[in-house]
């Protein structure tokens, strides 16, 4: 039986649900969030209306209890056809599930800027315009990255937003479950916290990250909601 819950899973306590955290209790909308870094375990997705997994500094393709226990569950999520979506470490977590690849980046996305410091942007394909998930959203968004792995989908497997580094941004597995390898979801606490703590993070200057932050928090706060005010209708949580 599914419950109108929706079940969030971290897998390190500073990479919370942040935004996603804030629509949820605006719209008094139920869930349950499990900790994997406290050695919390996964309920069975398939009694949730809806699914997130959020980032971490683990890779999918660790051989540990906790990465393996949640391949587990998200096959289960994708054979109980439970609306999922990844965010960075969900992403890849996704594509290992759904058979695709995950392997290290040639180069590390961190920050707000490309190497050559152009911003960080992704580019949605065709698919990803006509997609629920991006539905009334432009075609070119700003986004902060924080990732040392990418992926390698199927060809089964839908792109529905590239960038100029790690190509495969955004895909869709099936007809509902998405992942997303940059971040929508932070909020300037969260962030601010991750500054503090992340190991790379730590190596670039505090002040300009926060003024990059700041520089576009109206716009980022207003994409991320949007994303995930959209995969929450498309998990019957929220009403259009």
């Amino acid at each position: 039986m599914t419950t109108g819950t929706l079940l969030i899973v971290q897998n390190i306590s500073q990479e919370g649900p942040g935004i996603l955290d804030e629509l949820l209790n605006e719209h008094e909308i139920a869930f349950e969030r499990y900790d994997l870094s406290k050695g919390e375990s996964i309920p069975d997705p398939s009694s949730f209306a809806g699914m997130v997994v959020l980032g971490g500094p683990q890779s999918a393709n660790d051989a540990s209890v906790q990465i393996t226990g949640e391949l587990k569950a998200i096959r289960e999520a994708l054979d109980a056809g439970v609306p999922y979506l990844g965010i960075c470490l969900g992403l890849q977590l996704l594509v290992k599930t759904a058979g695709g690849g995950v392997l290290k980046c040639h180069q590390k996305e961190i920050g707000f800027r490309e190497p050559d410091g152009e911003p960080f942007v992704v580019e949605l394909t065709d698919a990803g315009k006509q997609d629920a998930l991006f539905r009334g959203m432009p075609e070119r968004l700003r986004v902060f990255q924080l990732h040392g792995e990418t992926v390698t989908p199927l060809e089964s497997m839908t792109v529905l937003a590239t960038g100029r580094g790690c190509r495969n941004q955004v895909l869709r597995v099936g007809g509902n479950a998405w992942g997303l390898q940059c971040h929508f979801e932070m909020t300037p606490a969260m962030f601010e916290s991750w500054i503090d703590l992340d190991h790379d993070l730590k190596r670039m200057n505090k002040k300009e990250l926060l003024g990059e932050f700041d520089a576009i928090s109206t716009e980022y706060a207003e994409t991320g909601r949007a994303i995930l005010l959209n995969f929450l209708e498309m998990t019957g949580l929220l009403k259009a």
